[in-house]
């Protein structure tokens, strides 16, 4: 609050402030009293965190560091392990002498740019690194699409597929910086496999298996040799007879958001355009 006070005058916004930092949590109906923190969801938070870590800026400013600070995550870029190791002290104790701020020990070190993470994001451990998606962020995307394709079992696909759109859409425009396309066709290429399986098991007999691979395309000896295999809906879903049958066209057709042609159409480039790359410091 005395920081707040520094630029604002007004005593009633300064009341107000203190209020919200004051205000109760309901824990289990019951009003407990806060202790530390900002109320969830409010635009306090932010706005808070900027005036509290301005200072912590202009240190890093001051001595000439390439930094990246959202909220109270800061990745801060040196040349070797040892300036790493002499910065990550020098500013731990600037942060807690100065501006009385706790540091995280366990969520802070000192390592290589592609093995940390910020917002999401990583780079790739080349000569000029590309920014990419970390496996973090990989593995929230499948688990949050496995939900909803476990309610999709019994349903028409096409209902399945508007679904997820919401969904694909805003992960591939969170994500257009990044400049590794792989981790885009893989994730294409995971979710059709998924939607196949889908049918797969949704046609549960043979008889009703080679009859919609033949309604798709394929000849009669085929459908039922793929049919009868015996082989689990896994497996079925990545065989060559459901690609045939249902294609990376065919799931375009029925609207499934394609990431890496959502990513590209952002950036106006084609499928087999060279990546530009992202200078950092290493």
């Amino acid at each position: 609050m005395a920081r707040v006070a520094r630029k604002v005058k007004d005593k009633r916004l300064l009341r107000l402030i203190r209020r919200y930092l004051q205000a109760g949590i309901m824990v289990d109906g019951l009003e407990t009293v806060r202790t530390e923190g900002t109320p969830q969801g409010s635009p306090l938070s932010p706005l808070l965190s900027n005036i509290m870590l301005d200072d912590l800026d202009k240190e890093l400013e001051r001595r000439g560091h390439a930094f990246c600070r959202y909220a109270d995550d800061c990745n801060i870029y040196v040349q070797s392990q040892h300036a790493g190791e002499r910065v990550m002290s020098s500013i731990t104790s600037f942060l807690e002498r100065k501006l009385r701020l706790k540091v995280n020990k366990k969520k802070s070190t000192v390592d290589r740019p592609w093995k940390l993470k910020m917002l999401g994001y990583s780079v790739t451990a080349e000569r000029k690194p590309r920014l990419r998606v970390t496996a973090q962020s990989v593995k929230r995307l499948k688990d949050k699409l496995r939900e909803l394709l476990r309610r999709g079992r019994g349903r028409n696909i096409v209902g399945v597929i508007e679904e997820l759109k919401p969904v694909l859409r805003g992960w591939a425009q969170y994500f257009t910086l990044c400049r590794v396309r792989s981790t885009f066709e893989e994730l294409d290429q995971w979710i059709r496999r998924k939607l196949r399986c889908i049918l797969w098991k949704q046609w549960k007999r043979n008889y009703t298996r080679a009859k919609n691979l033949m309604g798709r395309g394929l000849d009669e000896e085929r459908a039922w040799r793929s049919a009868v295999n015996g082989r689990g809906p896994w497996w079925n879903a990545g065989a060559s007879h459901m690609n045939a049958a249902y294609s990376k066209l065919a799931f375009n057709r029925m609207g499934l958001v394609s990431l890496l042609d959502t990513m590209l159409k952002i950036h106006n480039l084609s499928r087999t355009a060279v990546y530009g790359t992202v200078r950092t410091v290493v």
